[in-house]
């Protein structure tokens, strides 16, 4: 092997193993610990490594939607308590804990990392829950929820000629038709786009609500080969963010992400792979046209965001199903996007390839 095609950082830096539970509505007989602990097993046993023998560990998740204050430390019972680790969390989606991660392995601190987030959305109204991230003066008092708002982006992009709601429906088709060969995902097959939620979303353009949890593990250089037969090498990682305040934005363009992807290395070469996250469909319209995609390029294969969207654990999600393929072999450079905040506020852009023969 000629390792990856380009490298533009100190260590070459893989995702060599990634794991999933099955995302659904409702997980009341599970805590979040008995959610991750066999996430965490899989991801561990795909590479025969031991938690001792990880080097980093770093975890993504919400207080908020837990209802109490740090509540990810329960979550490491199902890591282990014994030996020590070294250890951290980000207040995020996942994706934001793998980038924390990648860099710690960049500074030589560490050879491998664990990363794994989870979110239970079920027990409280998620729609009510991400108002707490709009601006605390303006913008929060007034509970615009995250289908409002996606609503105001969807009607931006059709007022602008670019979409209109046989094109999103028709996103929302495909996307969970690709679902049907994905047994993780909440939402499978045909679906019907249903009633108005807020126009010009229906239900079917918005993401289901579930529960879910994600582990990817991480190493370097050569130990990476060893561990995973086809590794899925990071060759840019990059994240940028918009105004915090929507009216200083333009909601039918997303200049974060293509910065972010400018900086990642993604337009130095075709890709066959992007796994975006676009927990609405008409977000996934403004995306493609950030990361100039063409209809060549498999969007969503596992059926993105629109077939299961566990909170804090779907950004990281799109990085390992975009690894995934690298490892079997159906992709040889794919994109990976995630986002936080209303209406694409937060990308990270992630570019992936494979060894070459």
């Amino acid at each position: 092997m000629t390792g990856p095609r380009t490298s533009r950082y100190a260590r070459d830096v893989a995702v060599v193993a990634f794991a999933q539970s099955d995302h659904l509505r409702r997980t009341d007989e599970l805590s979040e610990v008995e959610m991750v602990m066999p996430v965490l097993h899989e991801v561990l046993a795909a590479t025969g490594l031991k938690a001792g023998e990880i080097g980093f560990t770093c975890s993504g998740s919400s207080d908020y939607l837990a209802g109490r204050a740090f509540s990810f430390t329960m979550t490491l019972d199902g890591v282990g308590a014994w030996p020590p680790i070294s250890e951290s969390h980000v207040e995020m989606d996942g994706a934001w804990a793998l980038y924390e991660a990648w860099v710690k392995i960049q500074t030589g601190e560490a050879d491998t990392a664990l990363v794994y987030s989870y979110g239970k959305s079920s027990p409280g109204s998620v729609r009510d829950v991400l108002t707490r991230q709009l601006d605390p003066y303006y913008l929060a008092p007034l509970w615009p929820d995250s289908v409002a708002l996606a609503a105001l982006q969807a009607r931006a992009l059709i007022d602008a000629g670019e979409t209109d709601e046989p094109a999103l429906a028709a996103i929302a088709a495909r996307s969970r038709a690709d679902a049907g060969a994905n047994p993780h995902a909440q939402l499978r097959g045909a679906v019907p786009q249903g009633d108005h939620q807020v126009r010009p979303l229906r239900t079917g353009d918005c993401p289901p609500i579930g529960d879910g949890a994600a582990a990817v593990v991480l190493a370097a250089g050569d130990l990476a080969r060893r561990l995973c037969e086809r590794p899925a090498w990071i060759t840019g990682i990059d994240h940028r963010i918009e105004a915090h305040g929507l009216g200083l934005r333009d909601l039918t363009d997303s200049p974060s992400t293509r910065t972010a992807a400018e900086h990642a290395g993604l337009f130095d070469a075709p890709v066959d792979t992007a796994e975006l996250h676009a927990p609405f469909s008409s977000q996934e319209v403004v995306l493609r046209k950030a990361l100039r995609l063409g209809d060549t390029v498999a969007v969503n294969p596992s059926g993105g965001a629109l077939a299961a969207n566990p909170m804090m654990a779907a950004g990281l999600i799109r990085i390992g199903e975009a690894a995934a393929r690298i490892h079997r072999g159906a992709s040889d450079r794919a994109v990976a996007h995630a986002t936080s905040g209303p209406c694409l506020q937060q990308n990270l852009v992630a570019v992936l390839e494979g060894d070459r023969a």
